[in-house]
């Protein structure tokens, strides 16, 4: 089957040659593409084994034999990786490498004359960090020396090290910056001379987080107006007041560009004595901030937003959970689950708040009001939501997945995002609105034969109507909308936010204000994270700036402006393309660092459950196999393609269907199947199931 398949893949096609663009190599376990100025094209199968991800490379355009463009690849002009993960085998004379990652197509090689095997203490089945020699191409191996031996196969957290290892992540910061944040402190009455910060400890904020959270970047406060309006302030830990531009600490943040999220651990962007302390708005205690006042009318609409540095105390800590059993009317309880780590139980943070005057549970409720009327408006100017279920692996005390669970958007986390999107957009209006350089967050409009295939999909699986995928084809916002809505609460819901969110572009950074698509927005920021996200506080830096120079005199906000954004060749205009480019390209790796390290924790929960059968759903085909979603924990795991039997399967790409050559059998996107758990490798995050049967399809 396999054979076949392959031979007739590589079957020459006689489109027409495309001029060479040049792009950057995005690669995944289903395959690869290149995104170039033109376009995202798929790069052909002979293309895959002399890439790696992240390689600049010049590719020429070709038509397939369906009609679709391909990408060949024509040279590497560029190389993003210059180590490889893997594991030391040999093979006679030579060391071999096999790398952990699925996405790099080739082995590489280490040659008699190297010894850093030997040096480095390797045996058979060890894990290795390894700098590349030489890269593979289509004729030629790769070659590689080892660098470092991270671990034998079987250790419990050689799965995370290698991905720490693979995405270059460290863990910890410089001695030089850890010293440089432990001569920081805060001065309340120092910060108070400043002009332009405001006390407003007198009003009641409050943190909404998960119930796992180590840092609290954002706090929220919300009261009635008189005319039946709300005053909704979204207070934000205000990092620049500490960090100067292009001083250690910056320079370290503006290198890492995010905090990593790994299933075990977190790689903070900055020190902990901020992150984790001076920049924490933790309850009780008196914290530095960036204050967006925002009045709205009884409808959501939006009046006026006032902006200014401030001084805060946060007086209560909620976790998700908490907050959503007092918006549900639950009576508060000392539920473990529903208690942040560190924090207090429910039944005390609500007579806290009754003893500073506070009805919480009122006070939830307000913000949830405002956050459904936020809502409609986004969705009737032509936002787009998404609900993904995101899989998150909770830990016993010695790292290993207890539970599975599944993360989606809830009453609570919802107002919190309505607040934090709204102060978003008022920051990135203000500084369009005066055309000021800064870390835009811009989403351009999906590429039309990416809409045109999920509407395909959509319509052949029966998710939507022949009108209804022409309309989304077509790029219809509000069809989008429909179709989401349509199977919110269905068996489809899963399967067309996918389809629809693989068809959108991914959001980045540019230093000049282009729209936001998915969110319908003119003018889109990230204001709200800069504990954790570098271009949040370039936009914080901005911000300021801009402030002095609306209410300081020209040489006080000149000089404040040069401690903000610098002065000269190094100042923010000059590095801030190269900055954009370089937190775009490393909020992608964190993001899948992060779902990588979710992999290897599934794996390791499903090791000892192998032979166990499970109800699922199909969720992808590709030409590795069938990817089922599991109906206990939403884990996703293949059935490849030479596990479904001796028949040989066709498989229609654009419709993602698999056709039995013999029997005629199908297996299409939303089958209902019984699988068994076959392999589950700890060590890549592989998860691998036997397709027992089919039971049913959602149409």
């Amino acid at each position: 089957m396999g054979r076949k398949r392959h031979a007739a893949r590589r079957k020459p096609t006689r489109g027409q040659r495309r001029p060479s663009l040049t792009g950057t190599v995005r690669l995944s376990e289903r395959g690869g593409a290149v995104e170039t100025v033109e376009g995202t094209f798929r790069l052909a199968g002979r293309s895959l084994r002399e890439v790696m991800a992240g390689d600049t490379v010049v590719v020429s355009l070709h038509r397939g034999q369906h009609g679709e463009r391909r990408a060949v690849v024509e040279g590497v002009t560029e190389r993003a990786a210059t180590s490889i993960v893997g594991t030391y085998d040999t093979a006679g004379p030579l060391g071999v490498i096999r790398p952990l990652d699925a996405r790099v197509q080739a082995d590489f090689f280490i040659p008699p004359t190297d010894d850093s095997a030997r040096r480095a203490g390797v045996a058979r089945g060890d894990v290795v960090q390894a700098r590349i020699v030489s890269y593979p191409t289509r004729v030629e191996s790769g070659v590689v020396t080892i660098e470092r031996r991270i671990g034998a196969a079987d250790a419990p957290d050689v799965g995370i090290r290698c991905i720490m290892a693979r995405y270059d992540l460290d863990d910890g910061c410089p001695a030089h910056a850890e010293a440089a944040a432990g001569r920081l402190a805060l001065d309340v009455e120092q910060a108070l001379a400043d002009p332009l910060r405001r006390d407003i400890r007198d009003r009641f904020c409050c943190t909404i987080d998960p119930a796992d959270a180590r840092d609290f970047d954002d706090a929220i406060s919300i009261e009635r107006t008189d005319d039946g309006g709300y005053r909704l302030g979204v207070h934000i830990a205000d990092v620049s007041h500490y960090v100067a531009w292009a001083d250690v600490i910056d320079l370290e943040a503006r290198r890492r560009a995010t905090s990593v999220y790994l299933a075990d651990r977190v790689l903070p962007m900055l020190p902990e004595q901020l992150s984790n302390n001076l920049c924490s708005l933790m309850p009780d205690v008196d914290r530095l901030a960036m204050t967006v006042d925002m009045t709205l009318d009884a409808q959501g609409r939006l009046r006026r937003a006032t902006m200014y540095p401030s001084v805060i105390r946060s007086r209560v800590r909620l976790s998700y959970d908490q907050a959503d059993a007092l918006l549900a009317g639950e009576e508060a309880a000392d539920a473990t689950p529903r208690t942040p780590v560190g924090g207090a139980p429910l039944a005390e943070q609500v007579a806290r708040a009754a003893a500073a005057g506070v009805d919480l549970a009122a006070m939830l409720a307000r913000a949830d009001e405002l956050a459904r009327a936020r809502m409609w408006l986004r969705h009737e100017r032509g936002a787009i939501d998404f609900n993904t279920v995101e899989v998150h692996a909770l830990l016993d005390s010695e790292g290993r997945p207890r539970e599975l669970a599944c993360r989606q958007r809830t009453a609570a986390t919802g107002l919190i995002e309505e607040a934090m999107l709204l102060a978003n957009e008022c920051v990135a209006a203000k500084l369009a609105a005066l055309d000021l350089p800064c870390a835009y967050r811009v989403h351009e409009p999906p590429v039309p034969d990416h809409l045109a295939d999920a509407a395909h999909v959509l319509e052949e699986v029966g998710a939507v109507s022949h009108r209804e995928a022409g309309s989304i084809a077509a790029g219809s916002q509000a069809a989008m909308r429909a179709a989401l809505a349509a199977h919110a609460h269905d068996g489809y819901s899963e399967l067309v936010n996918a389809l629809l969110l693989r068809a959108m572009q991914r959001a980045v950074y540019k230093p000049s204000n282009e729209g936001h698509y998915a969110l319908g927005a003119d003018a889109y920021c990230h204001f709200t994270s800069p504990i954790r996200r570098y271009p949040d506080l370039i936009v914080h830096r901005v911000l300021k700036a801009q402030l002095a120079r609306e209410h300081l005199g020209a040489r006080a906000a000149r000089e404040r402006a040069a401690t903000l954004v610098g002065s000269g060749p190094e100042a923010l205009d000059a590095v801030l393309p190269q900055v954009c480019r370089t937190s775009s390209e490393r909020e992608r790796m964190a993001d899948a660092a992060a779902h990588a390290s979710q992999k290897i924790k599934v794996a390791q929960y499903y090791a000892d459950r192998v032979g166990e059968r499970l109800a699922g759903t199909v969720s992808w085909i590709d030409a590795m196999g069938v990817f089922v979603r599991v109906d206990e924990t939403h884990a996703e795991g293949l059935v490849h393609l030479r596990d479904l039997g001796s028949e040989w399967f066709d498989l229609d790409e654009r419709a993602l269907v698999l056709t039995g050559s013999s029997t005629g059998r199908r297996i299409t996107l939303g089958d209902r199947v019984i699988v068994e758990v076959a392999r589950a490798n700890t060590v890549r995050g592989h998860l691998d199931f036997k397709l027992i049967h089919i039971v049913g399809t959602l149409h």
